[in-house]
């Protein structure tokens, strides 16, 4: 498991939702300011994207996982 994915899970659901449309608006302005301009950082768009991917699937596994009753 990578360090990302540690500080997804301590994380509430609210944040996450907050850093998914932040990492969504960072992927827009590369997609759209790379246009007409060489970019410095050509991995950007791919793990930004990569990032999203790890984010929605903690909050599908916290959304599908049973909750555990003491």
């Amino acid at each position: 498991m990578s360090n990302n994915m540690k500080e997804y899970k301590a994380k509430t659901e609210k944040d996450l939702t907050k850093l998914i449309a932040e990492k969504r608006e960072v992927i827009r302005n590369f997609r759209f300011g790379s246009t007409g301009s060489k970019t410095k950082n050509v991995k950007l768009g791919r793990t930004t994207r990569k990032e999203i991917a790890r984010i929605m699937t903690e909050l599908t596994i916290r959304k599908t996982a049973p909750v555990k009753i003491k």
